[in-house]
């Protein structure tokens, strides 16, 4: 398993922006689909973002798309999501996520190497 850490949330008003990191424990990070979800109070864990150990593929959910990005390092062994017009309901635990699977996916059940997450609260 390859070690996760993330950084970068905080407390932000409606419109901010945001850009969370994900620190990874090395090498292994280029053989690793990456992923962010993310865990709002009283609701199951979700799938915000992913990409491929290569790059070549991104997928968001709808709710996401056009306002956060996801971005993978490979010579720095780095994830990151930058995160544009965030809303009151974007308030959640975020959690980087690596998948050693050979396919790629998004499904949270492939990811198999969690962070400890990352709190990000958006006021209106």
């Amino acid at each position: 398993q390859v070690q996760l850490v993330e950084s970068g949330g905080g407390l932000v008003q409606a419109g901010d922006s945001l850009r969370l990191s994900c620190a990874t424990s090395g090498r292994v990070f280029n053989t690793y689909h990456m992923g962010w979800f993310r865990q709002a109070p009283g609701k199951e864990r979700e799938f915000v973002a992913a990409v491929s150990r290569g790059s070549v593929t991104t997928n968001y959910a709808d709710s996401v798309k056009g306002r956060f990005t996801i971005s993978r390092d490979n010579a720095k062994y780095t994830l990151a999501l930058q995160m544009n017009g965030l809303k009151p309901e974007d308030t959640a635990v975020y959690y980087c996520a690596a998948s050693a699977r050979l396919l790629y996916s998004i499904r949270l059940s492939d990811f198999g190497s969690w962070g400890q997450g990352t709190q990000v609260t958006v006021s209106s």
